[in-house]
């Protein structure tokens, strides 16, 4: 059975992550001619092509690539109960969506750290001509203009990443503390 978890968990979070990159990219208006962004869009257009026959945008929102998520997510979970891997035998339709949406969450959460843990990275030791560099700079810099604008550098060190990540572990926290252990075990 933890083999059956986790080849599911993984291949189901793996591909999550990119179905959510691509909104994000959308979001951020990052460049779609990156290699990063076309290996995106190859693994996604397959499945979002037909699904935008169906579900048009909202608002600059790519809806069916968030149905997608949605999918994928309910697929995870389904084939995890099919395998009596998690119980869920008195959950209510409600509980179900809870999850799914929970679940989006915690990975959008968990793609925010790892883009931000990359960029820091790279940022120590690219030159600056590295196109995943400029990728994680179109993603991040959105979230990170406005704390450099309360928090300016001081000394030459930016200190904007920094309270990012404090502010995503206090956000984890607070879910733990609503959720509990609903939210650990996603």
């Amino acid at each position: 059975m933890n083999t059956a978890y986790y080849l599911i968990n993984t291949l189901c979070d793996l591909y999550l992550m990119v179905i959510l990159l691509r909104i994000w990219l959308q979001l951020a208006r990052a460049d779609f001619y990156n290699p990063v962004s076309q290996f995106v869009l190859k693994a996604t257009n397959p499945v979002l092509t037909p699904l935008r026959r169906f579900i048009p945008g909202f608002f600059g929102i790519d809806m069916a690539a968030v149905a997608l998520a949605v999918l994928v997510v309910a697929l995870k979970l389904g084939l995890l109960y099919a395998l009596h891997i998690i119980n869920a035998e008195a959950a209510s339709w409600f509980e179900w969506v809870l999850l799914i949406v929970l679940t989006i969450v915690k990975k959008i959460g968990t793609m925010l750290f790892w883009v931000l843990i990359i960029r820091a990275l790279l940022s120590w030791v690219s030159q600056g001509n590295n196109p995943v560099e400029y990728l994680m700079f179109q993603l991040t810099e959105p979230l990170l203009a406005p704390i450099r604008r309360i928090i300016p550098a001081m000394g030459g060190i930016d200190l904007s990443m920094l309270v990012f990540f404090i502010i995503l572990q206090v956000l984890n926290f607070l879910m733990s503390d609503i959720f509990g252990s609903l939210w650990l075990g996603l």
